[in-house]
């Protein structure tokens, strides 16, 4: 029967076996590609993203309200000459 102490002196050498593989190395090598191709990516960090899209919201309501006014404008203008 094995003891606790001989089953964590195994686990604990399994573990190291693991992080010594080929398959650690395969994945600090992935991370490393992934992370190279998205540096080259034009790509925006969520909060840039999220700053952009509370100022395009921002603009779009202001943009609105713009077109409103002119069309109020433009029917004054209308009925003075009309």
């Amino acid at each position: 029967m094995l003891n606790p102490k001989m089953l964590e002196d195994l686990s604990t050498r399994f573990s190291e076996l693991i992080a010594a593989s080929p398959a650690r190395d395969l994945e600090k090598n992935a991370k490393a590609m992934a992370s190279s191709m998205f540096s080259r990516l034009d790509l925006v960090t969520r909060e840039e993203f999220d700053v952009q899209k509370d100022v395009l919201a921002r603009t779009r309501v202001q943009l609105e309200e713009l077109e409103a006014r002119v069309a109020e404008l433009e029917a004054r203008l209308a009925a003075r000459e009309g």
